[in-house]
């Protein structure tokens, strides 16, 4: 089972591992063909509905493995106004080779013409809400018909998700989806065919740039709305708090805060202006600071990065303890704090960042290829109860139920200080998406700026990765 976001992440997947929409799109028309022929026989009149996205483009493409049917392609729409390059491109295909092909500028023009089966290709999976015209009189027409309906992907106007339809939906009478069942096609009276296109495994085990689908910054967004990132840090050390913080930002955090012993204010407030730093006495995280610091992060609905600097010292793990004990929000827990997650009873929501070495500290397998031992980080994510992202050569991600592996980064990612990056964007993201979600597309932005930046090879830092994170995350290099 798939929803409808993650199956569009999966298709941008695969075209990263070589398998391109155009082939997806030809066995895709191949098995909506394959449809109409266990709809009708040979010589039966085909009419197929067709919108200007990839749904009409998989249509487009079955109408030329239809030789033996008598098949006419109305395009609700026009042809300049295809949205994707390969849908527009099997359009043109059918033109050239003179098939029935009608241009559909008014849905008042629209004739069916009595067919024996009509192919739903208006609306594909990403689609939901009322239809619109020319949608909303086509499919009238549709379910007015004696015809066989053959839906493509999801009946137009069904939400893929839920299954819910609006008012005047076509009422398929078969429907062929792609790779996976959608969870909203449980809820029709419909027989469901689920075909294989090729997408290969690897495009779901593997995050990729499909998986930054997830991140999406609103138009109109106000200050706030974006996530506060509350970084809990330093005391020994001043470098591992200040480089998560940034990280926050650059990834797309509104607020970054500092809270650090009073001995490094100072140190850490020079780093950058754009860190807000909030002191408190001593020279170490102890208890007596664990009430202020779960008020403020509570109250301003923070996401907490607790142990970047923190060190292990009696009284600041005992802190961190307690910490979590009491807090009932989001966390990302780094380095020194990991030690204590696996003790401690939390009603917090927590994504846990080991290397392979905290990883057996905390009682998890003791390896040196994560990726060779995904099943036990599985169970050990799932005895946890929190989400595990296992830092090594490949990072694997689990939350007990489900596991990915991140394949991005380059060899000077060795360098000191890329983990607390890594800290930072796992917290920007985990203020507005699901913990599992932000911890598999953390890893990959964090290697993915790496890679942008390849040309230092081994002399990386990882402050260098700060300024490429938003292209990493946001930007198109990689198609």
């Amino acid at each position: 089972m798939i929803t409808a976001e993650r199956m569009a992440a999966v298709d941008r997947n695969a075209a990263a591992l070589g398998v391109s929409q155009k082939q997806l799109m030809e066995s895709s028309g191949n098995a909506v063909a394959a449809a109409v022929r266990d709809a009708a026989d040979a010589g039966s009149r085909v009419a197929i509905v067709a919108g200007r996205g990839n749904n009409g483009g998989d249509a487009f493409v079955a109408a030329r493995f239809l030789k033996d049917y008598d098949v006419t392609v109305h395009l609700l729409g026009r042809p300049e106004t295809i949205t994707t390059d390969i849908a527009r491109e099997n359009w043109d295909a059918l033109v050239e080779a003179d098939c029935d092909t009608r241009v559909v500028r008014d849905s008042r023009d629209l004739e069916l013409d009595d067919p024996d089966v009509v192919v739903d290709a208006m609306l594909g999976t990403g689609i939901t809400g009322s239809l619109r015209e020319p949608e909303a009189s086509a499919a009238r027409l549709v379910n007015e018909t004696n015809a066989t309906v053959v839906a493509v992907d999801v009946p137009s106007g069904v939400d893929a998700n839920t299954g819910d339809a609006a008012d005047g939906a076509v009422e398929a009478d078969r429907v062929v989806t792609f790779h996976d069942a959608k969870p909203g096609l449980e809820e029709l009276d419909t027989p469901v065919t689920v075909a294989d296109i090729g997408i290969p495994e690897a495009a779901e085990l593997f995050v990729g740039p499909g998986d930054r689908r997830i991140v999406d910054r609103a138009r109109g967004a106000h200050k706030g709305e974006n996530g506060r990132v509350f970084v809990i840090g330093g005391g020994p050390y001043t470098g591992a708090p200040a480089m998560s913080a940034q990280a926050a930002l650059r990834a797309g955090a509104d607020l970054s805060f500092v809270a650090c012993p009073d001995r490094i204010f100072d140190v850490l407030a020079s780093y950058t202006e754009d860190l807000i730093v909030q002191p408190y006495d001593g020279d170490h995280l102890t208890p007596d600071q664990v009430d202020e610091l779960v008020d403020t992060a509570e109250s301003h609905d923070d996401v907490v990065v607790l142990g970047p600097g923190l060190g292990t010292h009696d009284e600041t793990l005992e802190a961190v303890e307690q910490f979590l004990s009491s807090f009932a929000g989001k966390a990302v827990v780094d380095a020194d704090a990991l030690s204590v997650v696996p003790d401690v009873d939390t009603d917090a929501t927590l994504v846990c960042t080991p290397n392979s070495h905290e990883l057996a500290e905390m009682g998890g397998p003791d390896v040196d290829s994560l990726r060779e031992h995904t099943d036990e980080i599985e169970s050990f994510a799932a005895d946890l109860g929190h989400v595990v992202l296992a830092k090594g050569k490949d990072d694997v991600i689990s939350d007990g139920e489900t596991t990915r592996v991140c394949r991005a980064g380059t060899p000077g990612m060795t360098v000191g200080g890329t983990g607390d990056t890594l800290a930072g964007i796992t917290a920007a993201l985990l203020a507005t998406q699901d913990a599992f979600d932000a911890a598999c597309v953390a890893p990959f932005v964090n290697g993915r700026a790496a890679e942008l930046l390849d040309d230092r090879h081994n002399g990386l830092l990882a402050s260098d990765l700060l300024d490429a994170l938003p292209r990493a995350l946001w930007g198109d290099d990689d198609e």
